[in-house]
């Protein structure tokens, strides 16, 4: 039985000073959260997906329609919140949360986080990315701690174990990757430029690898 994605999409993504709802600002011609829906379908782990939004992005939750995915309101309250509502609301049990803003993700990095998560017999997963590779590619990183004198931004991408929400802090693994593919969250206008050349870059290195 694959993994649930729980797609984290009712942010008010205030940082992003427009009007547009943030999982659907677009990238490559498409909104974000599609290239987030894209992803989970490619990889061989993942077996429902559920997208949580909120009051805050009641565009989202219409655009959902057009995809075969469970759509849930949660109460809006913040990100962590918002995610232990969703998971026991609907019981989940091995659960991979993904923020709605990672538009370079891919299956096969899904997959491979998946890989560790069952190898490491840790409840929880976090992905980080080196402070220094978000600097590197000119990105935001609000949210900084340290792990092996290493300086690390989440990536917003975790795995739990949901039958274990209601623990506390759990026992975690910390999977370290740099990949442009998990580095790149969009906050700012500015990571939204980034991610728009990294996504023409990578497809055109596609196209001439097809020619």
């Amino acid at each position: 039985m694959g993994i649930t994605a729980l797609v984290m999409a009712g942010g008010k993504g205030t940082r992003m000073g427009l009007r547009e709802e943030k999982p659907l600002l677009k990238v490559g011609g498409k909104p974000m959260i599609e290239h987030i829906l894209t992803a989970l379908r490619n990889s061989k782990k993942i077996g429902d997906i559920v997208v949580a939004v909120s009051k805050h992005t009641p565009k989202t939750a219409k655009f959902m329609e057009r995809f075969p995915v469970e759509v849930l309101e949660t109460p809006g309250g913040g990100y962590v919140s918002d995610v232990r509502y969703a998971v026991k609301r609907l019981k989940l049990e091995k659960v991979l949360t993904i923020s709605a803003d990672l538009p370079l993700v891919t299956g096969g990095i899904i997959d491979r986080i998946i890989e560790r998560y069952n190898q490491c017999n840790k409840p929880a997963l976090t992905v980080a990315v080196p402070l220094e590779k978000k600097e590197r590619l000119g990105l935001t990183g609000e949210y900084v701690f340290e792990s092996g004198n290493k300086r690390l931004a989440p990536a917003g991408i975790n795995l739990i174990d949901g039958r274990r929400i209601d623990e506390g802090e759990l026992e975690e693994e910390i999977l370290i990757m740099e990949e442009n593919e998990v580095a790149v969250n969009v906050n700012t206008p500015q990571d939204l430029s980034i991610a728009e050349r990294l996504f023409l870059e990578k497809l055109h290195e596609g196209i001439n690898h097809a020619t």
